[in-house]
């Protein structure tokens, strides 16, 4: 099953950031203060994409002495192509607020 709705603003940003320098390996404490979300938010959002084949992943292989290697992403190609449909699709409109029956 596919599914056709928009992704959160939060997965359009952090798409769009990867999107900026799409061959670039990025990791996740870097693309979340570029794009603004704790951890908590940033990796399911990463998690998923990579899920859905849209992010590659892999561990840094030559970390700076007495820091542990970071895990590393960087978009596929269905990834870019994803985050260009994302950027170019427009917003769907909101339905207005429900407002509350008055009382008879």
């Amino acid at each position: 099953m596919t599914r056709n709705r928009r992704p959160s603003p939060q997965t359009v940003a952090v798409l769009a950031a990867l999107a900026a320098e799409p061959s670039a390996w990025r990791y996740g404490y870097e693309l979340g203060q570029e794009v603004g979300l704790k951890a908590g938010s940033l990796y399911p959002i990463l998690m998923r994409l990579c899920d859905r084949g849209l992010l590659d992943a892999a561990w840094e292989t030559d970390p700076p002495p007495g820091r542990p290697p970071r895990h590393l992403y960087r978009l596929t190609d269905s990834g870019r192509q994803h985050a260009e449909e994302t950027a170019l699709a427009p917003e769907p409109p909101r339905p207005a607020p429900l407002r509350p029956r008055s009382a008879w």
